[in-house]
């Protein structure tokens, strides 16, 4: 119940978003019917209430409608009340709607300010625009019988995403003040670019969808601030508001702090097909796909931050989408209008999605005139965005390619709890019979997790995101890639490190470098005092570029771009083993045991399976490196990833899972007191190959460890892939800590690492283990000099090799991880601890992709085709 107590007031009922559509009484009487579950339905009551008296208002809400049609998008199938709704009054006499142009002329500082008015009534309207500082810019009054007014201000300060500068405008009637802001900046396509304020811009964008882990549909304020903080840390300049209109609220965020924005339109209905049976194609339904676009620019057209609208998303290319082109093109005619499906046809953007690399370069090629903005790409669902960075270069070396908007932003988890109470995310599948369980895990494709926790792959956009970047030639030259501001915010603190440990460090003011330009700093401090270097050391210079002070959500001293230097990439080999001067030299081999071919020691105990030609024990001064079941044992598969799952890699390779194989021979080919050689021969018959495995065991305990897979008639076409090539070792959960030098600090693979730094790293084994919203592959660092685990008193194995390798450690075991052979409906807070540290090191490993999850492959240079393969590693145990 309301008690309307205002006189002479006209009532306004606001619903921001209803899924799928109301039915709205008040009194029992009913009011009207509303559809488009992405914006505002607003109903006067005036007529339905009275001064003074109570009034009943009723909403019913239909989780189906016809509307539902339209609204088929990969999301959440949620229903109900996702935004606010309040009541309010209005005068009589009242500006009913406005209409703000705000654009600049060509020369950038001269504003251009129009506004249309929409009354209610006759009455003067007082109209003042305001500067950030406050000082009023301009004022006029707009006379009774006059609806528009527009005038030019010159020196006004530009709107970017870069520098979000808005003035406040002020409407003032007798009864109303009504408060908007203006942002002033041109949006317009020439010579095949996108340009804002005549420059062509990169997009440096994500896919945003409105969805909460507690609240589903209902995002609160500040988890919309959140939102946008991340984009401006991750260096993300757009955002598409997929697939429908957001709360006004977002837009205000991004008027405020800086984000392009796509706006959509509430219109998806590729559950009715995007061919010739699409309902774009069907005349019943162009009313629908016309009004949602109109409703759309009409609600949100003042926003600047707005750039670009969007007819909608995957719907089909028909004829309902040109006359909602031309009806968006009737009531804007300052932004661009886009629609994926469209492909060249009524859209001034080619915006198709998912296209690879290739496929961008032969649209240059074919001589297309349009702009090329991938509305989505780089789907990065669960451990992915292996590859981004080809992207990024093609981006910055073709002008008609300006980038694109990343598949998505967040996963699409809702949170749950298990009956141990242990939390996770839910995915579809997980609730009821009826829900639908085809997507398993589809809508989990964001680079942060539901709860906005930076998922591994958020710091490889960060990086190729950046604006700042460098090159070394004794001097650093630095480019600054923003489009409308120059570096004097920003400050470099830089690094010497020796073999990961810092020897130098300072901070460094930057010259004013303007956009789009490159300056020079001297680093002579740094080479003129160039420390020492002997064979195999390692030194980096590492560059960290960061705010001097506050900048809208991001504190003083935020990283914005980083980037490191390695000296000599040919120092990575490492020396050959030397044994231990002072260890025993009393190394012998036992042969009388059926099962076991033991080498012993004063301070090893090694066990040969005879079996399976495999180590099943390694002791070292009466520690146990292994545990009790454990071997050291060639591994060629891994978890399947989301993006393996899409390709069905799990099944068209599963012979390299637990492979069949006959051991051929288990024998030792040379022995004395302080070194004994033992090999091993698989038969591998389903592989067609043959795996020779030769130990170099050492009396201090040190193993030198080879392995090579030759198939036995030359490479086969018919044969699968590999995951990986390398060994797996499972150790006692004591050893729970890992020391290395390579890439990090974050999880990283063969494709995707640029945006980690070579260095020395420590962490708890327990912390190396990512939950992905579905298990699957984690925990890998690459470029590894040398891999240590630890127990917490420094005892354990080293591992180091002839190469850069790549390794992980987890509390977990590969086979929990794993879906195979189809996807289990296993969630990354619930997957049991194996109770040991599952220790897998590789030589080789394959890239983990981006292009899709569907079926697409990682770029042919991280592939690992059939063919021979070998390894050199050294384990040495660590007293």
């Amino acid at each position: 119940f309301v008690n309307i107590g205002l006189l002479i007031l006209v009532i306004i009922f606001h619903a921001g978003s209803v899924t799928s559509a109301l039915r709205l009484w008040v009194n029992g009487k009913y009011v009207g019917y509303s559809e488009d579950s992405k914006l505002p339905a607003v109903f006067d009551l005036s007529a339905y209430v009275k001064p003074g008296e109570d009034a009943l208002i009723a909403m019913q809400v239909d989780r189906w409608s016809t509307g539902t049609y339209l609204e088929s998008q990969d999301f959440w199938r949620l229903s109900g009340i996702a935004r606010d709704i309040y009541l309010y009054a209005r005068s009589p006499k009242r500006i009913e709607n406005f209409k703000i142009t705000q654009s600049l002329e060509e020369d950038n500082t001269t504003g251009i300010l129009g506004i249309s008015l929409s009354k209610k009534g006759s009455f003067v309207t007082e109209l003042s625009l305001s500067d950030a500082e406050g000082k009023v810019v301009y004022s006029s009054n707009v006379p009774t019988g006059q609806s528009y007014v527009e005038t030019k201000l010159p020196n006004v300060h530009a709107w970017t995403a870069e520098t979000p500068y808005l003035y406040t405008l002020k409407l003032k009637t007798a009864d109303e003040t009504i408060i908007e802001q203006v942002g002033f900046r041109r949006i317009e396509i020439k010579n095949s670019q996108l340009l804002v304020n005549g420059k062509p811009i990169l997009i440096k964008g994500v896919n945003r969808h409105e969805i909460d882990p507690d609240g589903g549909y209902l995002v609160s304020r500040e988890r919309m601030e959140q939102d946008v903080r991340i984009m401006k840390e991750l260096n993300i300049n757009a955002v598409r508001t997929c697939h429908y209109p957001d709360d006004s609220y977002f837009y205000e965020l991004c008027d405020k702090y800086g984000l392009y924005v796509v706006s959509e339109a509430n219109v998806e209905s590729h559950g009715m097909g995007q061919a010739k049976a699409s309902l774009s194609h069907r005349p019943e339904w162009k009313h629908a796909h016309v009004e949602r676009n109109e409703r759309q620019v009409a609600w949100l057209g003042n926003h600047p931050s707005i750039i670009i609208w969007s007819l909608g998303n995957e719907s089909g290319p028909g004829e309902n989408f040109g006359h909602a082109y031309s009806a968006v093109k009737a009531l804007d005619k300052t932004r661009p209008v886009q629609y994926e499906n469209a492909g060249l046809n009524y859209t001034d953007i080619y915006c198709r999605m998912y296209r690879q690399p290739h496929e961008l370069l032969k649209y240059i090629e074919e001589g297309h005139k349009k702009p090329f903005i991938l509305c989505e790409y780089a789907h990065a669902m669960g451990n992915s965005m292996g590859g981004f960075d080809e992207y990024w270069a093609l981006f910055r070396k073709h002008p008609i390619l300006q980038g694109g908007f990343i598949w998505d932003f967040v996963d699409q988890g809702l949170r749950a709890y298990d009956k141990q109470g242990r939390m996770y995310y839910s995915y579809a599948g997980d609730y009821n019979k009826y829900d639908y369980k085809a997507d398993n895990n589809f809508c989990n494709n964001g680079i942060v997790s539901p709860d906005r926790r930076y998922n591994p792959h958020a710091y490889e956009v960060a990086y190729q995101h950046q604006n700042i970047w460098s090159r070394l030639e004794v001097d650093l030259f630095i480019r600054n890639e923003y489009f409308f501001r120059d570096l004097s915010a920003y400050q470099l603190e830089w690094t010497l490190r020796l073999n990961g440990k810092a020897v130098q460090q300072g901070v460094k003011e930057l010259p004013p470098i303007a956009p789009q330009s490159e300056g020079r700093l001297s680093l002579k401090e740094v080479f003129d005092h160039l420390p020492e270097t002997k064979k195999h050391d390692v030194l980096t210079l590492d560059l960290a570029y960061k705010l001097k002070a506050e900048d809208g959500l991001l504190p003083a001293g935020y990283t914005v771009a980083h980037q490191q230097f390695v000296f000599d990439e040919t120092l990575k080999s490492l020396p050959t083993k030397a044994v231990d001067a002072y260890a025993p030299q009393d190394l012998k081999v036992d042969e009388r045991d059926n099962r076991y071919l033991i080498v012993e020691g004063e301070r090893l105990r090694l066990d040969i399976d005879r079996l399976t030609g495999l180590i099943s024990r390694y002791s070292v001064d009466g520690h146990e490196l292994l545990e009790d079941g454990r071997q050291i044992s060639p591994n060629f598969w891994r978890a399947a990833t989301d993006n393996d799952m899409g390709a069905w890699l799990q099944q068209k390779y599963q012979l390299w899972r637990n492979p069949e194989y006959k051991v051929e021979r288990v024998s030792i080919k040379s022995k004395s007191r302080d070194k004994v050689v033992l090999e091993t021969i698989w038969t591998m018959p389903k592989l067609n190959a043959k795996l020779n495995i030769e130990y170099v065991i050492y009396s201090d305990g040190g193993i030198t460890y080879s392995q090579t897979f030759v198939p036995v008639d030359g490479e086969k076409k018919d044969m699968p892939n590999l995951f990986r090539y390398g060994i797996r070792l499972g150790m006692p959960k004591a050893y729970n800590t890992v020391e290395y030098f390579g890439y990090g600090p974050e999880e990283n693979y063969p494709d995707r690492a640029t945006s980690q730094q070579l260095g020395l790293y420590r962490a708890k084994v327990a912390d190396l283990y990512y939950p992905y919203v579905r298990p699957q592959e984690t925990g890998a660092r690459t470029g590894l000099r040398y891999y240590k685990v630890v127990t917490e008193g420094g005892r354990g194995l080293e591992v180091r090799a002839e190469d850069t390798f790549q390794a992980s450690a987890l509390e977990y075991s590969l086979e929990s991880l794993d879906g195979f052979p189809r996807k289990s409906q296993q969630h990354g807070w619930t997957v049991d601890k194996c109770g040991y540290t599952d220790v897998l090191i590789d030589a080789y490993h394959m890239g983990l992709g981006c292009y899709n999850s569907w079926g697409a492959l990682p770029q042919k240079k991280f592939q690992l085709p059939y063919g021979k393969y070998t390894m050199t590693l050294h384990l040495q145990p660590i007293r």
